[in-house]
């Protein structure tokens, strides 16, 4: 094994051989003296399908969950949990897909071969990851509460401190758990001889979604029904909570310095999650906003779905080009092939690997969505089916958000996003994905809600 560095292992990869075989063996093909091997399309098709067909059936059961919960005591008394939603779900894009794209383009340049490398990048990752956590959560519910606070003009103090309580219990357990496993993922694909790019993000999107609201929704009401209707006598026990967690950033601070890469992230890489988040909670307001009007009762159902699968797709092609980066040029450069302005035919039509994912990826998304609904059908046991109207107007705010138009909005998106941060010497592992998937949730949510309005006026 030769691997040729320089002070920097990350910036400065000089030669390096992939040393895994993937599951369609392809040919090798050399670029600027790089080699790594190409996978032949059916195989490419294969590796994806699984995980995204996987992480879709994931949102679904998300969305089923939460058609349940919202008629919870504590959704329909603290209704600014709705608002908390979408950020929390959006964890997934903002950590564990992060995660999961920075320790696959760290096996895929063979950067955790030796053991003491390979255990230093993965606890000093999740040390990160458990910082981040923290404060997210913790940022989600100030913004939940102060958006709330605008919208009713009131401000409950002991509704403020369950949803920080809450809020950061959730984020803290759900990116702890969610982190272990994609570790688990990544190596054991890597040992299999599977692209962890391509099932990876997938695999953390199914997770996130279902693990995430399933632990909001159970400790928010076991804390809604210890604090009673008219408060808790010790309501400093939420305060204590949030003390406890936040007392602990200091340990996953120094943990976090076990690795140069995540004590770099440590101090750049707030500017998009936070970012992310505040997008997502205009999402998560107009999701509150929707509840109260009958009219849109199946928002809350499909905004999971229709939310997931765009943010699904684009977290692969995005990891996919930063391997590709990786593997071709040091930060601050480009390749030849995306050097020059952009076209957008440039991220569909080109036979290179990218151009051929993102024709996978794109050629997913309408068939992916129609099995989706018909799951939510079949499950939720209704004896009629879903009718043409609203099949009509579902793919077309999927056709407009999260499927063909917007993935291939999306798609030319990211390509753009990737080039550049990788220009200005930004890792595009930790930086685009966040951003993608907070514009997902925000452009699901809206246009969902709006294809609900449509089909009201059309009965």
């Amino acid at each position: 094994y030769y691997l040729n560095t320089d002070v920097n292992i990350l910036l400065n990869i000089k030669l390096f051989f992939f040393l895994y075989i993937t599951l369609a063996s392809g040919t090798i093909s050399e670029i600027h003296g790089q080699e790594m091997p190409s996978e032949s399309v059916w195989a490419l098709v294969i590796q994806i399908s699984f995980p995204f067909l996987l992480a879709g059936f994931g949102t679904v059961l998300a969305g089923m969950l939460l058609d349940v919960v919202q008629h919870w005591d504590v959704f329909r008394n603290v209704t600014e949990i709705f608002i908390l939603v979408p950020p929390l779900l959006g964890l997934k894009g903002n950590l564990e897909m992060t995660l999961a794209s920075r320790l696959s383009t760290a096996v895929n340049v063979g950067r955790i071969n030796s053991s003491s490398e390979k255990w230093n990048l993965i606890i000093g990752n999740l040390a990160l990851k458990q910082v981040q956590a923290t404060v997210l959560g913790f940022l989600a519910a100030l913004v939940a509460s102060a958006l709330g606070w605008i919208l009713q003009e009131e401000l409950v103090v002991n509704h403020v401190a369950l949803l920080c309580c809450c809020s950061v219990v959730t984020a803290f357990t759900a990116s702890l758990l969610q982190g272990i496993v994609m570790v688990g993922v990544i190596v054991g694909s890597k040992k299999v001889g599977v692209n962890p790019d391509n099932i990876a993000t997938p695999i953390a999107a199914s997770l996130g979604d279902i693990i995430t609201l399933g632990l909001l929704a159970v400790i928010s009401q076991g804390f809604f029904y210890y604090m009673g209707e008219n408060g808790s006598p010790y309501p400093y026990i939420t305060y204590l909570v949030c003390v406890v967690f936040l007392c602990l950033m200091p340990m996953w601070v120094i943990l976090s310095f076990r690795h140069p890469e995540s004590q770099k992230l440590l101090f750049s890489s707030w500017e998009p999650v936070i970012t992310a988040m505040v997008i997502s909670s205009l999402g998560g307001l107009i999701l509150d906003r929707a509840i109260i009007d009958p009219k849109l009762e199946g928002v809350v159902l499909y905004s999971p779905v229709i939310n997931g699968v765009g943010g699904n797709l684009v977290s692969i092609q995005a990891s996919r080009i930063a391997t590709y980066l990786h593997f071709h040029c040091p930060p601050g450069e480009l390749p030849d092939d995306a050097k020059g302005c952009y076209c957008p035919c440039r991220s569909f039509c080109t036979t290179g690997p990218n151009g051929r994912s993102a024709q996978v990826l794109l050629t997913l998304a309408i068939p992916g969505h129609l099995v989706f609904i018909y799951t939510i059908y079949l499950i939720q046991g209704s004896p009629d089916p879903p009718t043409a109207v609203f099949i009509f107007f579902y793919l077309a705010a999927a056709f407009t958000q999260a499927s063909e138009r917007d993935v291939f909005l999306l798609l030319g998106i990211v390509d753009v996003m990737v080039h550049c941060l990788w220009k200005c010497g930004r890792d595009p592992d930790s930086f685009s994905i966040p951003y993608l998937t907070a514009l997902g949730d925000l452009l699901g949510t809206g246009f969902l809600t709006l294809c609900f309005l449509l089909m009201s006026l059309v009965a």
